[in-house]
């Protein structure tokens, strides 16, 4: 099997791109907008429409292998790629990457996705999003070929065993968390909310008393609206506002933490992001810290790295670095979804919690590919994706995972 053609077509994502600087420092809701200047490069207002490239390889037996190239909300920001606009790219794909897969037998996904992983175009790799979505492709056109699920495709390559169940899924809740989280407690969601605490005067509170407040109403929550014996995870993205609420006192932070644990019991909690150090060397020196004072006091919580654990180089040092308990495997910044699938399994062998995550700005397409990714490698949960509506992502991560499963079940 060849690839006859590859055609590439720009879209929506499922979100916004958002200039994380500009909100951490200045911007107020304006309606659905923000209003004030931007200041990561790229942005011409500080909230913009997410973009996508859907790159599809034409087979000579005349069926379709497609992926989506997507970045994530906060593209630009902790040592990301570059925003990724479709205008800027398309060229790319038609001009340069086209003339090198046409013709191109479908072999293995790893070799191939490897190859295009490490492709260097006028002496740069290419930006992570095309990585992302072309791989994607990759592997779908090897299940094409010997007709099996992608989630198959993988097992067979990296010789590891696909789930017998569903991946748990981790629902984000955007701005709307109190709406969002009683939808994702009357569906059972196993992890939730993440509640976006993206801005400390709005969100956190300058002594940590507005997420204290609603991380109390969320334990009620549960309660009143979940089934007998609903027993989620309170998982909540705090983007680094610990750090600046607390002066990065890692002491101060740990003492909060532990309050906001006793908030949260009888149920387990995960803090993502608590702290901004600027650099990855900063990041894995400041959580590592953190852990030590989290461990001297007796705390339970699971400390998560985000931002500045972009690549699979990074999530490397983390671990080494003995920085998380678990890290987000945010697969559109590993680029190739082969960098996604080594991750999980590195954090796996290290006895690090692996977290599937990308982006609420990811698309259908990117979002059921990563669910194969789950059922075949296993991470601790999957997040539901894209958009911050909830159902929408939810029906996408879950239908997908139970689809692929029953299919599997029933050769």
């Amino acid at each position: 099997m060849k690839i006859k053609k590859v055609v590439a077509s720009k879209g929506f994502s499922g979100f916004y791109y958002d200039d994380q600087a500009a909100i951490k420092s200045h911007a107020k809701h304006d309606g659905f907008a923000y209003s004030g200047e931007p200041i990561t490069p790229g942005f011409s207002t500080i909230r913009i429409a997410g973009e996508s490239i859907s790159v599809m390889l034409v087979l000579d037996e005349g069926r379709i292998a497609y992926g989506d190239c997507v970045a994530v909300q906060y593209s630009g920001a902790a040592g990301r790629d570059a925003l990724f606009l479709a205008d800027d790219y398309l060229p790319i794909i038609n001009e340069k990457i086209a003339p090198l897969m046409v013709e191109r037998e479908i072999e293995n996904f790893k070799n191939m996705a490897e190859e295009l992983d490490n492709l260097k175009v006028n002496g740069e790799r290419l930006h992570t999003a095309l990585r992302y979505g072309i791989t994607q492709a990759i592997l779908n056109a090897v299940s094409r070929k010997k007709h099996i699920t992608m989630a198959e495709v993988i097992s067979q390559e990296y010789g590891i065993e696909i789930q017998e169940e569903p991946v748990p899924i981790f629902a984000q809740s955007g701005d709307d968390r109190y709406n969002n989280a009683d939808k994702m407690i009357i569906k059972g969601i196993q992890v939730l909310p993440h509640g976006l605490i993206n801005n400390v005067e709005e969100k956190l509170g300058r002594r940590g008393e507005k997420l204290m407040d609603y991380l109390s109403w969320l334990r009620t929550r549960v309660v009143q609206l979940g089934k007998p014996d609903y027993n989620p995870i309170f998982h909540l993205d705090v983007y680094g506002t610990f750090g600046q609420a607390f002066n990065n006192n890692m002491e101060t932070i740990a003492k909060y933490i532990m309050n906001l644990e006793r908030i949260s019991q009888p149920y387990r909690l995960r803090i993502e992001g608590p702290v901004d150090a600027g650099s990855k060397e900063g990041q894995i020196k400041s959580m590592r810290e953190l852990r030590t004072e989290l461990k001297k006091i007796g705390s339970k919580t699971e400390i998560i790295a985000d931002e500045w654990c972009n690549t699979f180089e990074d999530i490397k040092d983390f671990v080494h670095g003995e920085a998380a308990d678990m890290i987000q495997i945010k697969a559109p910044d590993l680029g190739g979804i082969n960098n996604t699938i080594e991750a999980i399994l590195f954090c796996k062998k290290h006895g690090v919690g692996a977290y599937l995550g990308g982006s609420c700005n990811e698309t259908d397409r990117s979002a059921r590919i990563c669910a194969h990714i789950a059922l075949a490698t296993g991470p601790c949960q999957i997040l539901a994706k894209p958009g911050m509506g909830v159902d929408e992502a939810v029906m996408l991560i879950n239908n997908e995972m139970n689809r692929t499963l029953t299919l599997i079940k029933n050769r």
